[in-house]
């Protein structure tokens, strides 16, 4: 099975480098070889009108971008042994509506590739917060009670409260810094904190549910 997986910035592709082979890699699955490609885009941007793109595709927005990505799919991936995977934030989108609304691109496509969508709730963020002890591994001194004040998978500004607990001056003083410091620091993040994730044990449901959705495809069931 092979996997093209869309992601919507850098540091989502950071963490997916090694989330993924922890799923798919040789330990998780012996005797099995699995393919994959990770694409970050430039952010997530929105969904256009009459599924037909706005904008340049030079600028590598994922959402705007999304309907003509999927259509190329159609025409050159086979559905057979290869699957797209889409994972975009939730934000503080509906759930079942945003769902809805990927779920018409790829309808709208002719020939459709199989394709999966999975939505980190509330950000990817969420996902280092369901691996508290990969976290403090990668931030020994993280404020213990910002954590402990953390309900998981909740819409609450995720990527702030961890800011807030391992960064100097908390996510106030990171957002005076300016763009692109912000990306910057969620990259480091990333690569701190992804590798020593335990991806058996993380709390995120939306982590869970990204998981069991590869290792289901690599088993060859393709449920929704």
């Amino acid at each position: 099975m092979h996997f093209e997986i869309l992601v919507e910035d850098a540091s989502g592709k950071i963490a997916l480098n090694s989330i993924v082979k922890k799923i798919l890699g040789s330990k998780n699955n012996p005797g099995k070889a699995y393919t994959w490609r990770i694409f970050a885009y430039k952010g997530i941007g929105r969904i256009p009108k009459n599924l037909k793109p706005s904008i340049d595709a030079q600028k590598r927005i994922l959402l705007d971008r999304l309907p003509e990505i999927l259509r190329g799919y159609g025409k050159s991936l086979p559905k057979k042994d290869n699957c797209v995977v889409v994972l975009v934030d939730l934000d503080r989108r509906d759930c079942k509506q945003f769902k809805g609304e990927l779920l018409s691109i790829l309808h709208s496509c002719r020939p459709a590739p199989l394709t999966k969508f999975r939505l980190a709730i509330e950000e990817m963020e969420a996902w280092f917060m369901g691996d508290r002890n990969a976290l403090i591994k990668a931030f020994p001194k993280a404020n213990q009670k910002v954590l402990s004040s953390y309900s998981q998978d909740s819409i609450c500004g995720t990527w702030e409260m961890l800011a807030n607990s391992i960064y100097p001056g908390g996510a106030s003083a990171l957002k005076k810094t300016g763009w692109p410091r912000p990306g910057i620091e969620k990259c480091s993040w990333a690569e701190k904190i992804a590798p020593l994730m335990d991806i058996d044990s993380n709390k995120s449901k939306s982590f869970q549910v990204f998981r069991d959705c590869l290792r289901q495809l690599a088993a060859g069931k393709f449920s929704t």
